[in-house]
């Protein structure tokens, strides 16, 4: 579990990585939150190491037209 204070940053960087993909595409948010969470378990919780890791996963991340 993360402290109040990394919980919020982790919020942030996935809503902003994700503000414009629908809420209905949930296998690509997931996949973007999961990547988000393994990084910061691994240590990485700057918020720009963050944002790069959500952005990479967002491209990589599986969508209905694949």
């Amino acid at each position: 579990m993360f402290d109040p204070t990394t919980t919020a940053l982790l919020r942030a960087v996935f809503d902003e990585v994700c503000e414009d993909v629908s809420r209905h595409e949930t296998e690509a948010r997931t996949h973007v939150a999961s990547r988000i969470l393994e990084a910061a378990n691994n240590g990485d919780i700057s918020p720009e190491r963050l944002k790069q890791v959500g952005r990479e996963a967002l491209h990589d991340a599986p969508t209905m037209w694949r």
